[in-house]
């Protein structure tokens, strides 16, 4: 019998924000390995776009709206899944919120909340209900699951006017490390991505600056920016039974940008 780790036929996976950017990238490199897909997003729209480019590659897909820094929304939404899934295998936590810049001694209380709740909070919430899910489970017999966040290259390096970010971002690598080690005796294992520069809704505005553009294009190794699909692989991969032995790793995807 031929080795064929990489199918995910009858795998579950929820993303969170994949309804676009590096989400939507995962999710349709998922979603032709044979995996079902559900998709969290907060703009009807974007899902509705989502959802109809993934129905076109196969397996079941579904979306949802919601808020992951709402406690409540997660709660409900998670519980949707389990209803229209039957299970979750996977849980990716890529929704995220962009700084604006504001100076550290300018930033304001609000500011610094709205970035936490999202890109730190909304990430707790979300592995908090998959992590349950799966240890229970786990404990019925059925033990398999993976954990993964997707942080920034911010969490390890300095980002000015950015600090709320980092701090976020940072604290994620942090949580997902500790998620390793509790969940590991359940067959659930939990890995950070940190995208490098991405050409994304998110970052379109730096793109749009000819000085960002000239300063940093030059720094990248691969010399060219990063794209979503170039996250699918990586998502195949931790998905998948080949990577059952790894855990607790942070995957660096930025065309050498950080070594360099």
């Amino acid at each position: 019998m031929s080795f064929q780790p990489f199918d995910l036929t009858g795998r579950v996976v929820l993303i969170t924000g994949g309804n676009g950017g590096i989400g939507l990238g995962m999710a349709e490199g998922l979603a032709q390995a044979g995996a079902e897909i559900c998709i969290w997003g907060t703009n009807p729209d974007k899902n509705a776009l989502a959802l109809e480019k993934l129905s076109a590659i196969g397996p079941r897909v579904t979306a949802q709206l919601c808020d992951v820094a709402d406690e409540s929304a997660v709660n409900t939404a998670f519980a949707n899944v389990l209803q229209e899934h039957g299970r979750v295998d996977g849980c990716f936590a890529n929704a995220g919120a962009g700084s604006r810049g504001t100076g550290f001694d300018d930033m304001t209380k609000a500011e610094w909340n709205n970035i936490i709740a999202v890109n730190q909070t909304g990430v707790f919430y979300t592995f908090r209900a998959a992590a349950k899910h799966m240890r229970e489970r786990a404990e019925q017999g059925d033990a398999f699951g993976r954990l993964v966040g997707t942080a920034s290259l911010a969490a390890i390096s300095g980002q000015a006017r950015g600090e709320h970010y980092a701090a976020a971002k940072g604290g994620v690598v942090s949580m997902i490390k500790a998620l390793a080690v509790e969940y590991a005796r359940y067959n659930v294992t939990a890995h950070t991505l940190l995208p490098g520069w991405i050409e994304t809704a998110m970052t379109e505005g730096a793109f749009n600056n000819p000085k960002f553009v000239e300063n940093v294009s030059k720094r990248i190794p691969a010399r060219r920016w990063g794209n979503p699909e170039d996250f699918a692989a990586i998502a195949i991969y931790i998905m998948s039974t080949a990577s059952s032995y790894h855990t607790a790793e942070t995957f660096l995807i930025d065309g050498g940008y950080f070594v360099f």
